[in-house]
């Protein structure tokens, strides 16, 4: 255990201090302005409703899966009742 941190520990250090000047912004000189380009109310507004979509979009459709998860659950259960009222052994070994 302490090789493992004596190995991982300057690694770390080596890999925060390389990543350090991207993470502070100074890898460029542009002034703030992002990799989309000029950001304006319309592109900020835009943003804001595309994200205030993505959540009930996201919701729905997880909600669908989840659905048919019960749905298949229930009829795997429904069948294994049958089976087991008709005194069938089960398969495998």
């Amino acid at each position: 255990m302490r090789r493992r941190l004596a190995l991982a520990l300057p690694l770390a250090l080596v890999v925060l201090l390389v990543l350090a000047p991207m993470a502070l912004g100074l890898d460029r000189l542009d002034n703030g302005q992002g990799t989309y380009g000029e950001t304006d109310d319309k592109v900020v507004t835009n943003a804001g409703f595309i994200i205030i979509a993505f959540f009930p979009l996201l919701v729905l459709l997880l909600s669908l899966l989840q659905w048919r998860l019960d749905k298949r659950k229930e009829r795997r259960k429904k069948a294994a009742q049958a089976t087991a009222a008709r005194g069938e052994p089960s398969a495998g070994w």
